[in-house]
């Protein structure tokens, strides 16, 4: 009797253990598959965008990352791969926003939902087909906000003008020549500053750096070789590319925590390393560009489109006038 009791019991058990596999694999199989496409990992701020795609996402999608590490081509045949695989849903940041239609032609073809964000495409292109959303920022205000900081810097500070001319001696950093990004950010944050009674004056060339921090330190130290004593201010169109105007500053004295040799720096995207070197006083202010705010509109959108549902249904998300872009707000920040 105790031999059939402890059958039954393991015959039970066995039910069980097989109902909560099924089980599982049923809810595995029920998440989409969704591929992503970076344009290079190694960029800070769009890191923070990834991480907050993977957390959002957890439990929720089967995801599958790609670095396309600059290179266009490879984030094509990267897409070319995603396709074949079958995806339900793609998310895109494109390496070179130029190159989108081509992107948008193979997987319109496929009628594969995609929210391509960050790196902004011709809108037009985009409203070629029904199924693309972008979700990104309005740069020109992350420059008007700059404009603002600049405005701040000189009012409460007199000292910054160096040779007493009434005007703001500056170096500018910008991230790409054809980046709608950067070509917003460094004609606004001057207009604006000049806007708000600030004059302003160039030193030398605008420095083209590929947002990268490495690229932005060896043009500082150019700068400086020639102009040292005449800059007054740094503007940079990210924290990557001010930390390494920061960098080149520091060798030779300047920007050094507890330090008496300052110039004012400020970038965009409040990074983590910026918001460090804001609080030892060695930067003087960034824009922040929220990386969470993005990944989880990113993250709800394309379920939403993958659903078959309307982008924004259910969220608190609006589009722009364009009736196909999400705008995620900046804000400033100095530290106070």
């Amino acid at each position: 009797m105790r031999i059939r009791k402890s059958r039954m019991l393991v015959f039970a058990l066995c039910i069980s253990v097989a109902a909560l596999f099924l089980a599982v694999t049923a809810a595995s199989a029920a998440n989409p598959k969704i591929g992503i496409l970076i344009y290079k990992y190694d960029d800070t701020y769009i890191s923070t965008v990834r991480n907050a795609l993977n957390k959002a996402l957890e439990g929720k999608a089967e995801v599958t990352m790609q670095d396309g590490k600059g290179d266009q081509a490879a984030q094509n045949d990267q897409l070319d791969v995603l396709i074949e695989r079958g995806m339900d849903g793609l998310i895109v940041n494109m390496v070179d926003a130029q190159a989108a239609a081509g992107v948008v032609s193979k997987i319109k073809d496929r009628g594969i939902p995609v929210v391509f964000f960050n790196r902004e495409p011709d809108l037009n292109t985009l409203k070629t087909y029904d199924k693309a959303v972008f979700v990104g920022t309005n740069a020109a205000d992350a420059g008007r906000m700059q404009g603002d900081i600049i405005k701040k810097l000189w009012d409460e500070t007199p000292a910054y003008d160096l040779n007493k001319d009434g005007k703001f001696q500056y170096v500018m950093f910008k991230g790409e020549p054809d980046n709608p990004e950067a070509i917003a950010r460094t004609e606004f944050s001057v207009k604006q500053a000049e806007e708000n009674g600030v004059k302003m004056d160039q030193i030398g060339q605008t420095f083209v750096c590929n947002w990268d921090t490495a690229l932005a330190q060896q043009a500082m130290e150019s700068a400086l070789a020639a102009n040292e004593g005449k800059i007054e201010l740094v503007v940079a169109n990210n924290d990557g590319m001010a930390m390494g105007a920061i960098a080149a500053l520091s060798n030779i004295g300047y920007n050094v925590e507890g330090g008496s040799k300052f110039i004012p720096v400020i970038g965009v995207d409040a990074t983590d390393q910026a918001v460090d070197a804001i609080g030892k006083g060695i930067m003087s202010a960034t824009v922040k560009q929220d990386g969470e705010a993005m990944g989880n509109a990113v993250s709800e959108i394309i379920l939403n489109m993958i659903a078959g549902k309307a982008p924004l249904d259910g969220t608190s998300y609006k589009y722009d006038d364009s009736g196909i872009a999400v705008r995620i707000p900046y804000s400033p920040y100095s530290g106070k």
